[in-house]
């Protein structure tokens, strides 16, 4: 499978060739040069793809070395028509001159419109966006799918997300935070489905107007909203079958006039899954060599559940200056875990001293309703806005566990009464927030963007155990516990951009304050925070020519610990394991430094440099008396990584498009560990490899498919690394009822190589871990849309509530 992987990598790499010199410049009707306006060249046969270019600040566009023939240029630019030069009979003899003149939407037609294909990868500087759309193999998938699949992203068993190899993602739902643990959102992320989403941009350098949260940057998950007049939308079905089946369906609606835009949208359906997980533990004496036991573990899991996505809202247009909103979204669900584990314990010589039989049950029903209010003010034409945005979110989950553990002798024979033990876990999250953006053209050269944001989280979790070991059942009062923790983050930031001739120049400050207070009610501890940070933010990017950019760019980051992290409640996973949160856990900071280097704008190579200190490290501890292990989170001591990243995106030739990334990545962890008995120093690196490819197929009479995959080897994901595994997909698609419907067949995991394993070796702690999951899927998928789709599109709105950034959330439990 592997050389497979690596076969179609280098093979499509291989098929991208040179091309060679047309040149012009566009301009609108009053002469003036239009920057960043996408220029395609076409072969007037057949007008297929030969390369596109973007325009400079002069308006003015080339392409190099470009083989004598007869072509075609395309200027396409958002508000303005598109518009096609006359015919050009190039030759190699000659430059080739055309210049076009681009005229506003205003003087178009009502009942034309100009629609391109967009790419499923674009490349940008600091950013990486994903078409949803423009995939086969996506339809029927889930936000956590669909990440799995994306450049650079990875997801492992318990749906936490790490970007080039580093934990800490901060992700965002429509610029919107999510505010949930790791399971909430492993969860919530689940029940997004691809019919919904637009495209999902990942940024691993973002600027200083976003939150510094987040240690490997933003994941921006943005859904659809039409901006077409009049009414239209879409509808969807989706099934997909693999040991279990999965179902869902969803409406989005919009309608449009010259002062309203009205929108909403409704997803639901089932989602289920099964695996099967190995454990093998090996316990150490003190010497961290001797072994004195150790025990084997397969635990059968099945889980799934049912949600329900709803969003409404409005846009209201007072006139073409002022522009006010409303949004309300709604997300419900229900979700059962259940795992039923066979554990042998074994002693020094491997011979079984004891077993446990264990069934474990988690169920967790939850609600979120959250409402934004938003307004912009737009003072000129040149970018000059101010905008104001207020959130107000709520959420509640209601949880239960249940774990019965039957004690069993060698011969599997029971040696002690059944052993129950019942949880009630309810929490409430309460967040208030507010922010207001100016952005200002100070002059032909330079803009400002200035901003100030203050947020209010209120959390109130609580567990209450009940446990019978003999007849009775009796309150816990140890496990019990009542946690209440407030935060307060305050934010300003400004920003200076700049672009002169080839140089494109920023830099950004953000100070942040945060005032924190967590009270552990059970036993009256309480703690309290007040710390203030600067976060800088620069980058520079100069244009060689239109065949070489380059760019380099910095940021400081911070991630604090998430809710769950610091609550410190027991949470049982099975008889024999359990996790802890830690409320004495302090923020990490990260320096991250990229140069990257784009070819003819379809090849972009990238090396990274970053550096953490007092990570937020994932642990196990062990009781090597009891053979049971515990997870907890700890500020380790030192993180650093080097990594060189190379992503390719090009037409092979009209009916073939490919997209290729890898990644090769050092990661270095540097810490001290304490097993309570000793402190034992940790020095862990590891080189790994992720690479990404997608091949889509277009044929006659609306036939599409595409050929996916991805496979990483053995790397470090804090201080677990995890062993090689990858994945191929295809899917086959076609457009019917006029060109309003399409129907898609895919199949995900096409081999079954999916299969996370992985291990964690440092000082007392020996553990091997492989899940097999229900990783195989059969979709199929069934889109269409219907209303207006044939007026062109208005100016798509960019400010008020699409600017707010707020911290998520995201760590693993």
């Amino acid at each position: 499978m592997r050389s497979l992987f690596l076969s179609l990598f280098f093979t499509g790499t291989a098929c991208w060739a040179s091309a060679q010199t047309i040149n012009g410049k566009i301009t609108d009707a009053e002469t003036k040069p239009l920057p960043n306006v996408s220029v395609s060249l076409l072969k007037a046969a057949d007008s297929s793809l030969v390369k596109m270019s973007i325009t400079d600040r002069d308006g003015a566009y080339r392409f190099e070395k470009t083989g004598e023939g007869q072509y075609l240029i395309l200027a396409t630019n958002v508000g303005y028509i598109s518009m096609y030069s006359p015919l050009i009979a190039h030759k190699t003899t000659q430059d080739s001159e055309q210049d076009i003149v681009l005229e506003k939407n205003s003087t178009q037609m009502a009942g034309v419109v100009v629609t391109a294909k967009r790419p499923m990868v674009e490349v940008k500087a600091g950013k990486t966006i994903v078409n949803v759309d423009a995939s086969p193999t996506n339809a029927g998938l889930n936000v956590l799918e669909i990440l799995e699949k994306s450049p650079g992203v990875s997801v492992d068993n318990d749906g936490n997300i790490s970007v080039k190899g580093k934990a800490g993602v901060l992700v965002l739902i429509d610029d919107k935070p999510t505010y949930m643990s790791a399971t909430q959102l492993a969860a919530f992320l689940r029940s997004l489905q691809a019919s919904g989403l637009d495209k999902i941009e990942i940024m691993t350098n973002p600027p200083a107007k976003y939150d510094a949260a987040g240690n490997s940057g933003i994941i921006n998950i943005r859904t659809k909203k039409g901006t077409i007049k009049g009414m239209n939308g879409n509808a969807n079905l989706n099934y997909a079958n693999g040991f279990y089946s999965r179902y869902n369906g969803g409406l989005n609606l919009n309608y449009r006039n010259n002062k309203v835009n009205l929108f909403g949208s409704y997803n639901g359906g089932h989602w289920a899954n099964k695996s099967t997980l190995i454990l093998d533990r090996k316990f150490l004496a003190e010497d961290n060599t001797t072994l004195k036991g150790s025990s084997d573990q397969v635990s059968e899991r099945s889980n799934g559940g049912d949600y329900h996505n709803a969003k409404i809202g409005m846009d209201y247009y007072f006139d073409s200056k002022n522009v006010a909103g409303v949004v309300v979204n709604g997300n419900f669900g229900n979700w059962k875990e259940t795992q039923n584990s066979n554990s042998n314990l074994r002693d020094a010589a491997d011979d079984i001293e004891s077993r446990i039989r264990s069934l474990a049950i988690n169920e967790t029903n939850s609600s979120n309703i959250s409402t934004n209010l938003n307004y912009k003010h737009t003072f000129d034409s040149a970018g000059h806005e101010l905008s104001v945005d207020l959130d107000q979110a709520y959420y509640k989950n209601q949880g239960n566990t249940y774990l019965l553990t039957k004690p069993l002798n060698a011969a599997g024979q029971q040696s002690y009464i059944d052993i129950f033990l019942l949880g009630d876990i309810p929490s409430e999250i309460n967040i208030y927030s507010g922010k207001i953006d100016y952005v200002k053209s100070l002059s032909k050269f330079l803009k400002v963007e200035a901003g100030l944001k203050s947020s209010f989280v209120n959390t109130d979790n609580r567990v209450m155990y009940t446990r019978k070991d003999s007849m009775d059942w009796m309150n816990d009062v140890k496990r019990s516990n009542h946690f209440i923790y407030k935060e307060n983050i305050n934010a300003a930031y400004a920003i200076f951009s700049s672009t002169i001739k080839k140089w494109e120049l920023t830099a950004g400050l953000r100070v942040e304050n945060t005032v924190a207070k967590g009270h552990q009610m059970q036993n009256d501890s309480s703690f309290s925070r007040n710390y203030t940070n600067l976060f800088p933010n620069a980058g520079v990017t100069f244009n060689a020519s239109e065949t070489h950019q380059l760019s380099l760019s910095y940021s400081r980051r911070i991630t604090r610990p998430d809710y769950d992290d610091l609550n410190p409640f027991v949470f049982f996973l099975d008889s024999l394991t359990y996790g802890q949160g830690n409320p004495y856990l302090q923020p990490q900071f990260t320096n991250n430094l990229e140069l990257s280097h784009t070819f003819k704008r379809v090849l972009t190579t990238t090396i990274n440099y970053t550096q953490t200190n007092d990570i937020i490290a994932e642990m196990l501890k062990q009781d090597t008396e009891n053979k049971i292990t515990f997870q907890t989170k700890e500020n380790f001591s030192k993180m650093k990584q080097l990594g060189l990243a190379v992503s390719l995106n090009m037409p092979v030739v009209k009916w073939w498009t490919l997209n290729l990334y890898a990644n090769v990545f050092n990661n270095h962890y540097t810490g001290i560990y304490s097993n309570g008995k000793r402190n034992d120093p940790v020095d862990i690196q590891m080189t790994g490899f992720m690479g990404n490819m997608s091949n889509t197929f277009t044929y006659g009479k609306g036939w599409s498919s595409e050929i996916s995959g991805w496979y990483g080897t053995r790397f470090m994901e804090g201080l677990m690394v995890s062993g090689q595994m990858g994945a191929l997909n295809a899917a086959l698609a076609k457009e019917v009822l006029k060109k309003k419907g399409t129907v898609k067949l895919g199949v995900r995991d096409i081999f079954r190589t999916q299969i996370f394993n992985g291990y964690a070796k440092y000082s007392d702690v020996d553990v091997d871990i492989e899940n097999k999951r229900d990783s195989r899927q059969f979709t199929l998928t069934f889109n269409y849309r219907f209303g207006n789709n044939k007026v062109a599109p208005t100016r798509r709105r960019t400010g008020g509530a699409g600017d707010e950034q707020n911290r998520v959330k995201s760590g693993g439990n």
